[in-house]
C-alpha cells in the first residue's frame, strides 16, 4: 500500500508543479494556479470518495495519495500571507472567499457526479 500511494502523490505533486508553472505564465503576482489546483483536487476528493465500488486500496491511493498530492493548503496559506502582506485586500479576499465556495461546491459536484 505505501508503495502504490506514494504513486499518486507523486503523480499528484507533478499535476501540481505543471499547472502552477502554467499559472505563473498566465497570471504572474497571482494567486488563480492554487485556487484551480484546489478547486479541482475538491472534486476529485468528492468523486472518489463516492464511487461506488472502489476498494479501500483505490481509494486511499487516490484520495490521500493523488488528491493529497495534488491539492496544497500550505500554497494557499502562503499566498494569503503575500498578499496580506502587500496590502492587496481585495485579491485577498475574494481569494479566501472564493477557495472556500468553490471548493466545498467544487466537493458537492464531485459527490453528485460520482453517485
Amino acid at each position: 500500500m505505501w508503495f502504490w500511494l506514494a504513486v499518486g502523490a507523486g503523480i499528484g505533486s507533478v499535476l501540481r508543479y505543471g499547472v502552477t508553472t502554467l499559472g505563473k505564465r498566465l497570471w504572474p503576482g497571482r494567486p488563480w494556479a492554487t485556487m484551480i489546483i484546489n478547486v479541482l483536487g475538491a472534486f476529485a476528493a468528492g468523486l472518489f470518495s463516492s464511487l461506488a465500488g472502489l476498494s479501500p486500496l483505490v481509494q486511499t491511493v487516490l484520495l490521500t495519495g493523488l488528491c493529497g498530492g495534488f491539492t496544497t493548503f500550505s500554497t494557499f496559506t502562503v499566498d494569503m500571507v503575500i498578499q496580506l502582506r502587500n496590502r492587496q485586500w481585495t485579491w485577498a479576499l475574494v481569494y479566501e472567499i472564493g477557495s472556500v465556495v468553490l471548493g466545498l461546491t467544487a466537493v458537492w459536484l464531485g459527490m453528485l457526479v460520482g453517485a
